[in-house]
Parts: structure tokens; sequence; C-alpha cells
């Protein structure tokens, strides 16, 4: 059993709860789920190329919105007309985001 730093409850390391819920070993996992940063993905299919970014975002709240916001813009809930939105939270320092890891532009033979 160990003491949570934040909230001074005991908890068990490697129950199943604190295990999904992940966060650092010395936080239960009611603490550990709250705190937890979110990521999200994003790709933009540019024919056969495809630039993949990933983003974390300090809430789900957070994600959510931008993805509602991303799916909006990019036309993704459009269906065939593919007609594209406009919003104006599309900045992700807006909603507190920050991009983890950003893919490079390759053809499908590897080529620039």
């Amino acid at each position: 059993m160990r003491t949570c730093t934040i909230c001074n409850d005991e908890f068990d390391p490697k129950s199943l709860d604190k295990i999904r819920a992940g966060g650092k070993i010395n936080e239960c996992p009611d603490c550990a789920v709250e705190r937890a940063p979110v990521s999200v993905g994003v790709g933009a299919g540019d024919g056969k190329i495809s630039l993949i970014t990933i983003m974390r975002f300090p809430n789900q709240a957070n994600a959510d919105a931008y993805m509602k916001a991303y799916k909006n813009s990019t036309g993704f809930n459009k269906g065939k007309s593919c007609h594209l939105g406009s919003t104006n939270i599309m900045h992700t320092d807006r909603l507190g985001g920050q991009v983890v890891m950003q893919t490079d532009v390759t053809n499908h033979k590897g080529k620039m």
C-alpha cells in the first residue's frame, strides 16, 4: 500500500484501477486520472502523402474542443461534399495544447 501525495489516501499501486489510470506511482487512481494529459492525433491526407501530428492537451474537454474544430475545418463530417468549415479555435495554444510529434512528409516511395 502507498499513500497518495495529493489527497493522502492509501491505495494499492498494483490494483487494476491504478494500472488503468496510469500517472505517477505515488498518486492514487482518482488523482492520476484528474491530472493526466490527453493526447490526440490528427492527419492531413493529401493524396499519397500523409502528415501525422500528435498533440497533448491538459484535459479531455480541451482535446474534445480541438477535435470538434478540426473535424469541422477539414470537412471530416461533411460526406462527399467536402465543404470546409470555419473556426477560430484551431490554434492549440488557446486550448493549452502542444505538439508532441510531427512526421515528415514523404510519398509512397519514401521521397520528399
